[in-house]
């Protein structure tokens, strides 16, 4: 069966992989060399750009939006409205050696409704970006990281507190 029968209001690349089982909500765009594993689930109007790979387990929620050259591994659930930039990283294993496979180790990361993650932003396993939280380009997350709170640097650390848009403000809304 075509995909276009497979999923009705569904915009996939011709060059896209979606396995045999993968969920995708009406509304979404699929680009160039993106890959859907079987139990991948990707919510309506979602946009995920070139070079995308959505691993199985992993919950992407609606209206996200997923730049080009970002892999979420296993254990990495997006809530509503998130952004995640170009090249951003998520990892699933805290030590990882190529001659021992720890995939019963995979931690869940989760990021919160509305966050945003900057370009080449780097997210280690097992923690929690909470809703609108802004994470700076280049930024390498290694702990939880508060809703509106924007962290920048390695490791990222934070420096301030933002709105629902993204503006800076002077204490955590509420």
């Amino acid at each position: 069966m075509e995909e276009a029968q497979m999923y009705p209001g569904v915009s996939i690349h011709a060059t896209a992989v979606i396995d045999r089982g993968a969920k995708i909500g009406e509304g979404t765009r699929i680009w160039h060399f993106c890959h859907l594993m079987p139990d991948a689930r990707v919510g309506g109007n979602c946009i995920l750009g070139q070079n995308v790979f959505v691993d199985n387990q992993v919950s992407i929620g609606n209206g996200c939006k997923i730049q080009n050259n970002v892999s979420l591994y296993n254990g990495v659930q997006l809530e509503e409205e998130v952004f995640i930039g170009p090249s951003v990283v998520f990892t699933n294993v805290i030590n990882p050696r190529a001659f021992i496979e720890r995939k019963q180790e995979f931690k869940p990361t989760i990021i919160g409704k509305g966050a945003s993650i900057g370009a080449n932003a780097t997210i280690v396993c097992g923690i929690r970006i909470g809703a609108f939280a802004l994470v700076g380009a280049g930024a390498v997350v290694t702990r939880d990281v508060p809703p509106y709170a924007k962290v920048v640097g390695n490791p990222a650390r934070q420096i301030g507190w933002v709105d629902k848009e993204g503006n800076s403000v002077d204490k955590q809304p509420v």
